[in-house]
C-alpha cells in the first residue's frame, strides 16, 4: 500500500495495522478500556459454517488458548441443542468444552423459568431439548426461534392468536439472516417481527445483542465489558450489542459479513478483520500487550 493510500484508508477508517500480512481497520475513539483480558466469540460465520471449519480457525483458537485470554462461546443459534451444537464442533476438529458455551436457548430457559411461563415453543425437535421438563400444557407465552419446519400458517396462526389474546411474544433472538453451506437463509426475525406487526406488540429479546445476553456471559468469567472483546461476523447483533455496553469488537468478514457492513452501526467496529484467525493475531500482538 502507498504512502498517499494509507492515508486516504486513514481519513475513511481511522487508524491502520499490518498483523501476519492481513490489513486490520481500526476506528478512532476515546473510550477508556482496560487491558483485554477476555474474549467472547460468536461461533456460526466466525469460526465455522455448518460442518465445516472456516479456513485457520481451529489453529488460530489453539494460538488463543495459549494465552491468559479467557473465553466464552457466544451465540444466537437455535436450531439445536446445546449438546447437539457441541458434537457438530467436535467432530470438525475444535477442542471446545460444553460449559464454554453460553447459548440463546440458555436465556431463554433462564427466563421461562424465572416467570414460571408455559410455553408455546416455535423451536427445531432438538432445540426443544433445551426445554425438557417445561410444561407446555395450557401456553400462555410465545417462544419463537429458528424453526424453519414450524412456521406454517397453521403454527403461525397459532401463536398469534396466543399473543394478540396477550400471551408475552419472547424471541430468542431477531436475527434476519445467517450463513449455511449452501448460502445465507432467513433466519427467525423475519418470523417475529410477522408477529409484532399482526398483534401490536414488541417481542422480549433474549440473545445478542442484548445487554443482559453480553452481561451473563461475562459474569460467568468473572469479567467486564471494559476488558473484553466480542469477535463475530453480524455487525448488528455482535458488534454494535457488545461495543454499546462498553467492550471491543472486532467484526470478521467471514459468513454472513456484506461489503460494507461496517459502516451501518455507529460507532463503527473497533476493528474489522478478514478472518477469526486475524482477530486473534490482532488480540496476542497488540490487545493483550
Amino acid at each position: 500500500m502507498l504512502p498517499e493510500e494509507i492515508h486516504k484508508t486513514r481519513q475513511i477508517f481511522g487508524d491502520i495495522s499490518v498483523t501476519s500480512k492481513r490489513i486490520i481497520f481500526r476506528t478512532t475513539g476515546s473510550m477508556s478500556l482496560k487491558k483485554l483480558t477476555t474474549a467472547l466469540i460468536d461461533l456460526s460465520g466466525t469460526i465455522h459454517i455448518d460442518n465445516s471449519a472456516i479456513q485457520g480457525s481451529i489453529e488460530a483458537l489453539k494460538r488463543l488458548r495459549s494465552s491468559s485470554v479467557k473465553i466464552k462461546f457466544v451465540t444466537n443459534t437455535t436450531k439445536e441443542s446445546k449438546a447437539t451444537l457441541h458434537q457438530r464442533l467436535l467432530k470438525i476438529g475444535f477442542e471446545i468444552d460444553e460449559a464454554e458455551i453460553f447459548t440463546s436457548l440458555t436465556a431463554a430457559r433462564s427466563l421461562v423459568e424465572k416467570t414460571a411461563a408455559r410455553p408455546f415453543l416455535m423451536l427445531s425437535d432438538d432445540a426443544l431439548n433445551d426445554f425438557s421438563g417445561i410444561s407446555t400444557d395450557d401456553p400462555d407465552t410465545v417462544v419463537v426461534g429458528l424453526a424453519p419446519n414450524s412456521f406454517s400458517y397453521e403454527n403461525l396462526n397459532k401463536a398469534f392468536r396466543l399473543v394478540i389474546d396477550g400471551a408475552p411474544l419472547v424471541a430468542i433472538n431477531k436475527a434476519r439472516y445467517f450463513m449455511r453451506a449452501d448460502g445465507l437463509a432467513l433466519g427467525p426475525g423475519p418470523f417475529v417481527e410477522g408477529l409484532e406487526y399482526a398483534a401490536g406488540v414488541t417481542a422480549t429479546v433474549v440473545g445478542k445483542p442484548e445487554r443482559t445476553f453480553f452481561m451473563e456471559a461475562l459474569e460467568l468469567l468473572e469479567s467486564e465489558p471494559g476488558e473484553a472483546v466480542m469477535i463475530g461476523d453480524d455487525a448488528g447483533s455482535d458488534i454494535d450489542g457488545a461495543q454499546i455496553m462498553g467492550m471491543r469488537g472486532i467484526l470478521v468478514k467471514t459468513g454472513k459479513y456484506r461489503p460494507s457492513d461496517e459502516s451501518k452501526i455507529s460507532p463503527a467496529p473497533s476493528y474489522v478483520v478478514d478472518d477469526f484467525g486475524a482477530a486473534v493475531d490482532l488480540i496476542l500482538n497488540e490487545l493483550t500487550k
